[in-house]
Order: structure tokens, then sequence, then C-alpha cells
């Protein structure tokens, strides 16, 4: 059993827009037998088990309101809403019994693995909170070389929980990020160029249908289904658990450096020499452009699959000036957890996606001038950090999947990427910040077509798209199809009381 990396309790009371005592000081806040309880809130709590728990707001300084603050707690402050109550079940059957209720009583919900989506409403809801946390089981199987793994756990667990084994899995390249974004929406991994996207490498899935079944889906037992799931999120059901691929995984070589705004032309010249010369698949890097407070920077998250590197795809980097450098042989747990994601925790946020079919010095200039631009244009608009990731990877790297999926609707060909990342506080400013970003992204588009990169119309990753991005634009030719599996699994549209992309 792997625990869940908890959130300590001192920064949970800390978290604007979730404390009791930020939120409301009247005397139902502090004492909550006056608090008016959900009727459908109270019929779950009486129909699952007892193993499995509904917890209602109250007083900040009791056990049960610290798990309703938890529960609804996502990475995005605009992704945090006050629910009617949570739910945290214990067994696939309790995740039907509340399926059930909530279709009856046309209820909504959201469900949160890691609770990392930025779109609000996407995991979050005014309803009924399901938090999957009690899912954090990981069972290693050495003789089908496979992990089960509950989906209410970081993969930093999973990663922690597997390294006695000498084994790792396709999971998320940061700290922080919950296993049921990556399996079903997509992966983007150190390990992708070897081993494909996160849900490349799903054996199956144990799913809780819309109608109260619980079923495993693979690729043998519903080709449709196993097709819809990834990419196509919590359209299908509630997914508790999943089965993937293991890997060996010695330590490995890598880590940060970074690079102050007057170093970055050698920053750029070592990204864009790797990738025109990135052939070994065991190589990956994370680049990072950022304005943060008024000070521009960039970072490098530098792999190699292995505890010594090769000598010439990093060197430039390496030997380029920077302010900070922490390099070496070490877990890969480690190296994932070596970019700070979690101090960008509790603004608002929005992400972007832009596919590149070179990375280049010319297309690299651009990125850095549009974060200098936005960075400097948005302080205003109560900007905190502003970034703009590009993300390497070989050509090949949707080759390693035996079946379609929902994403991407074309394997012909695999893309680089510009992710693109603003953190704000003020809600006052969403509509100038959600403007802003699709003005980048629409101005980073015509900048790489004008050097002649076929882009623009390469399907956006669902995990980075911004709010009313369209479903032709990410899943395109495969839309029909999709939704066609949608009303023959859920005809009644129960999972449409839930928030997300949906078919």
């Amino acid at each position: 059993m792997v625990a869940f990396a908890d959130l300590s309790l001192s920064f949970l009371f800390g978290l604007s827009g979730l404390t009791a005592r930020h939120e409301d000081t009247s005397s139902e806040s502090h004492h909550p037998e006056h608090v008016v309880r959900s009727p459908v809130c109270e019929q779950i709590a009486s129909e699952v088990s007892s193993s499995s728990v509904v917890y209602y707001p109250g007083a900040y300084f009791q056990s049960s309101s610290y798990q309703y603050f938890k529960d609804n707690y996502h990475w995005s402050a605009s992704s945090t809403q006050k629910s009617q109550c949570t739910f945290e079940p214990t067994t696939a059957d309790d995740v039907a019994i509340a399926l059930r209720i909530l279709g009856q009583t046309q209820t909504e919900f959201g469900i949160k693995s890691g609770g990392h989506a930025a779109n609000a409403g996407f995991s979050s809801t005014p309803g009924v909170q399901i938090a999957m946390y009690s899912f954090s089981d990981v069972v290693y199987d050495s003789t089908a070389q496979t992990a089960t793994v509950g989906t209410g756990l970081l993969w930093d667990d999973v990663y922690v929980a597997l390294q006695p084994y000498n084994v790792s899995v396709v999971g998320a390249k940061v700290t922080g990020i919950g296993v049921g974004g990556v399996v079903l929406g997509g992966g983007y991994s150190y390990l992708t160029n070897q081993h494909g996207l996160g849900f490349d490498n799903v054996v199956s899935f144990e799913l809780v249908l819309p109608n109260g079944t619980v079923t495993d889906v693979s690729d043998s037992t519903n080709p449709d289904l196993f097709f819809a799931l990834r990419g196509g999120f919590n359209n299908f059901g509630i997914v508790t658990r999943v089965t993937v691929k293991t890997y060996p995984q010695s330590l490995v070589w890598g880590g940060r450096i970074s690079y102050s705004h007057d170093q970055w032309d050698g920053a750029t010249a070592a990204i864009a020499h790797y990738a025109a010369n990135l052939t070994d698949t065991k190589a990956s890097i994370y680049n990072t452009y950022n304005y943060v407070a008024g000070v521009a920077e960039e970072s490098t998250i530098l792999f190699y699959d292995a505890p010594i590197r090769p000598y010439d795809i990093f060197e430039d980097f390496l030997t380029a000036p920077h302010i900070e450098a922490d390099i070496g042989t070490r877990s890969y747990v480690n190296l994932v957890q070596s970019l700070p994601l979690n101090v960008t925790s509790n603004l608002r946020s929005v992400f972007h996606w832009i596919a590149m079919e070179e990375v280049t010095v010319p297309a690299l200039d651009m990125i850095a001038n549009e974060t200098l631009f936005w960075g400097a244009a948005l302080e205003e608009a109560s900007a905190k950090i502003i970034s703009y990731d590009v993300d390497i990877y070989v050509p090949t790297l949707y080759d390693h999947v035996a079946s379609p999926t929902a994403y991407p609707a074309s394997r012909a060909k695999g893309y680089s990427f510009i992710e693109v990342y603003y953190g704000w506080s003020d809600a006052q400013f969403d509509d100038t910040i959600f403007a802003a970003v699709n003005a980048s992204a629409q101005h980073m588009i015509q900048a790489l077509t004008d050097l002649g990169q076929d882009i623009a119309d390469v399907p956006v990753y669902p995990n980075n798209a911004p709010p009313n991005t369209t479903l032709e634009r990410m899943y395109g030719v495969n839309v029909p199809r999709l939704q066609e599996i949608k009303k023959a699994v859920d005809p009644d549209n129960i999972m449409g009381l839930s928030g997300g992309w949906k078919f």
C-alpha cells in the first residue's frame, strides 16, 4: 500500500479561498451541526459500505472538515470549488452506488485524481466531489512486468513504490500530478522517446460504467472502450485502477540547469543543437522560459536513462554560462522532483499547446520574445508566472502502441511542442488572461508557419487545451466515433453531470 503524498494541514489552512477563516466566520461555519446537509450526500453515506466516507464542510479545526478541504483542493485556485460534500470511496462497488444515486437525482459531481486540472470545473464541482484518494494501491507483477495502480495516487508515489523493484512506468514528468489525468489524457514523460505516451502503456482499466457495472477494459475485452478511454477522460465512467507496463529502471543522470536572461543565447543554442542531433531515445530534455515577478530565467531539465551520460549530447548545456546547476546521478523520482512545480500552486491557471516540427534558434528566439512580451504586459493583470516550455521528442514517439487511441487522431508523425502556462491571482482578469494566451498561441502558430513548419492544424493536446477549445480541434476525425461510444455506454448522459471535455 502506498500512502497519499498528503498536503500539510497548515498549508491547507493557509490557502485563500479554501479556509473557513477566510470564507466564513459565522457561527454556522464553526458549528457543523448547524450546516444543512444535502439529501443526496446523506443518501450516498447511508448506502455505501462503512469503509467509504462522506465529508461535509464545518469547523476548520475538525478532522472531518480537513478531509473536506483536502478533497476539494486543487493545485490551481481557479479549479477549486466548494462542494455540497465530498465522497471518498474505497471500493469500485461504492463508486457504482454513488453514480447510481447521482444519476437518479441529476446531481452534478466532480472526479478528482491528483487535482491538477487547470480548467475550472473539469474535476471540481458545487455538487458532490468524488475524491479517489483511497484507491492508493500499487501492485507489481514481476511475471507480467506490469503494475496495477490506483487512480487516487500521484505519480511520485507510484515511482517510489516501484523503486525497490528497479522498475518504473511512463507517468508524469513533473511532481504532483495524479494518475488519472495521465492514463486518460495522454502523458508525456522523460521515457516517452523510448516507450510512448503514458496511456500507450496501459494494459487495462478497471472501469465503473455509468450503469454501475464494474468491468475490466482492455484491447481484447472491449476494443472500442479501450480506444475511447485513452484520451477520452471521464466520458465513459470512472476509472478506479489501471494496469500499466513496467520497464527496468536504473539510476539516471540529469537534473536542472538554469540561465539568467543575459545567458539565454547560450541556452537557446544548446537547445537547438540538441534538437537537431537527437537520435538517442534514452535522452530527454524539458525547457522552460519563465518570467516571474519581473525576472526572466530559463531552466532546462536534462535527462538520460542511465547512470552515466554520453559526452556530446548535453555538453553545450553544461559549458554555456549558467547561474545554477543541480545535475548528477540520482534516482528517477528524485529527478522528476527536481523541477519545483508546486511553487505555482494556488494561482489561477491556464495552459495552451502548440506543435513544432523543428526546434531551431529562430523558433526559440520567437518563444523567448513571447515570454518577455506577455510577462511584462500581464503584470498589471495580476500575472505572477508566465512560462513557455519547449518539449522535444523524436518523430517516432507515437509508434509505441498496437491499437488506435482517442488522441491523437493520427499517429503518422510525432511532434515536439510548446506548452504555455500563465498563473495569476485575481479572478477579475480571467478574460484578459484567456484572451492573451489565445492571442499568443495564434501568433506562435503563424510565426512557425512563416518559418516553414506545417503545424497549424495539428490537434491540440487535450491536457493542455484552454477553455472553449472545440472537440474537433483536439480529436479531429475521431469525434464521431467517440460520440457513438459515449452514447452506447452512457445513454442517460450521467457522466455529463461531471466536468471536462464532453462528447
